[in-house]
């Protein structure tokens, strides 16, 4: 194998048929030399027999189990169409498999049996924030890039737009894949994804498109607005003690995924130009119906209940005067942000899945925080649901803001009482010259 990839190296087809030849005599050349380079790459490695190829394929997938040695995988499934689709075989989605290989895996639910360990850096400077999958457990340093989010105000409502590429973080991007937005006072959120996260799902009206002219303009990439999770903070008003209770509403998700026959949407492949996100426009449309993207998993019926998620109720602990949850050494720092989310018992199966964490996160350093999931919520909706935890300062001002009524209205009536005796009683004292 390593003597053949030398053989067709592509500085050796450049030489060869004048690749790097840019003027427009040299057009025609240019044109077919790129042709020939296609066809023999293809014939070269798609005439490999077929038994061999797959097993050292199954071999190369089963020895590398982590990144950065998973590229590995990731090459083999870029050489050759034939390449491709026996590694889409072998490799299997992360609800099983637990390795993350395909940006795919980005969407899919995490496994059931344990907590991929991810990090969150935020750049307090562009308002970004960027979430990496923890390579070693003992460092936050370094690790594999997987999502970049950025925050843009607006007058009424913020947005994080969520992309594939740190670089270019932007809905008319084709690696924009969903965002997150939220109220006014940063109290109620909904994440919504630009694919639909099953064959059923309805699109939202989207604010991308507007008129201008009598005409629709939409952006380059069409992308569409598919609500999957609604997230509400509960403010502490009024002497509330303890930490802000949240609830998570996952719309695509059956509470019956938590059980141990549960099953949960999963995708299997992105959408190429997200091109059913406008109905309006016939010529946006695929004549193909797309249900091979998604594995059979339970349509939200009107009967089944949606899966709620809430924050675990922590312990006040005497010797230490504060709340506390076990974070098995994954959060170091104190904070409001830090949260475990947890199935509801009002929808949840009952007894020991209650204390299944399904999504935690929390402080490590001044930008830095840990992100951990598991079934059945995936990297995307983990992401988004972390993020809605650093956009919440309206609320609380809004809550110190009535804080602060209740003690002026309080105290108001005696100040006020004060200041009147003490006139009273200057007006009706002697005039000492």
């Amino acid at each position: 194998m390593k003597g053949e990839f030398g053989s067709i190296s592509r500085k050796g087809f450049e030489g060869r048929f004048g690749y790097g030849m840019r003027s427009r005599s040299h057009r025609v050349v240019e044109d077919c030399s790129v042709t020939v380079v296609d066809a023999l790459r293809q014939s070269c490695w798609a005439n490999m027999p077929s038994e061999l190829l797959r097993d050292v394929l199954m071999r190369i997938e089963e020895s590398e189990c982590s990144w950065p040695q998973r590229k590995n995988v990731v090459a083999c499934a870029g050489v050759c169409r034939s390449w491709r689709e026996i590694m889409k075989e072998i490799v299997r989605n992360l609800e099983v498999s637990g390795k993350m290989t395909f940006p795919i895996s980005l969407k899919q639910p995490g496994p059931r049996d344990t907590l991929i360990q991810c990090f969150i850096k935020r750049n307090r400077g562009n308002q970004t924030y960027h979430l990496y999958l923890n390579l070693s457990q003992a460092s936050n340093d370094d690790g594999k890039f997987l999502l970049a989010a950025r925050r843009c105000r607006r007058p009424t409502y913020t947005d994080y737009i969520i992309s594939l590429n740190a670089d270019d973080v932007s809905k008319g991007s084709n690696n924009y894949i969903g965002k997150l937005r939220s109220n006014f006072l940063g109290t109620k959120f909904t994440i919504y994804d630009a694919q639909p996260p099953n064959a059923g799902a309805k699109v939202t009206k989207s604010r991308s498109t507007r008129i201008v002219g009598m005409r629709q303009v939409s952006p380059k990439v069409p992308a569409g607005n598919y609500p999957v999770a609604h997230i509400s903070y509960e403010l502490n008003v009024l002497g509330s003690r303890g930490p802000r209770r949240m609830q998570c509403i996952m719309d695509t998700i059956p509470t019956s995924a938590i059980e141990p026959e549960g099953v949960a949407p999963t995708q299997t492949e992105f959408l190429p130009g997200n091109f059913d996100s406008f109905p309006s426009l016939p010529f946006f449309r695929s004549k193909s119906t797309r249900t091979d993207s998604f594995r059979s998993g339970p349509l939200l019926t009107p009967k089944d209940e949606m899966l709620v998620l809430k924050n675990k109720a922590p312990r006040w602990h005497e010797q230490l005067q504060c709340w506390c949850l076990n974070f098995n050494g994954r959060v170091t720092v104190a904070s409001v942000k830090n949260f475990q989310l947890v199935a509801s018992l009002e929808n949840g199966a009952g007894g020991q899945e209650q204390e299944n964490v399904i999504l935690q996160f929390g402080k490590v350093g001044k930008d830095i925080f840990t992100m951990d999931y598991q079934y059945p919520i995936s990297a995307f909706q983990a992401f988004a649901i972390c993020l809605s935890s650093f956009d919440t300062k309206i609320a609380f001002m809004f809550e110190l803001a009535i804080w602060c009524y209740v003690i002026l209205s309080t105290l108001f009536p005696y100040f006020l009482s004060t200041c009147i005796g003490r006139r009273a009683s200057r007006t009706g004292a002697p005039n000492h010259k």
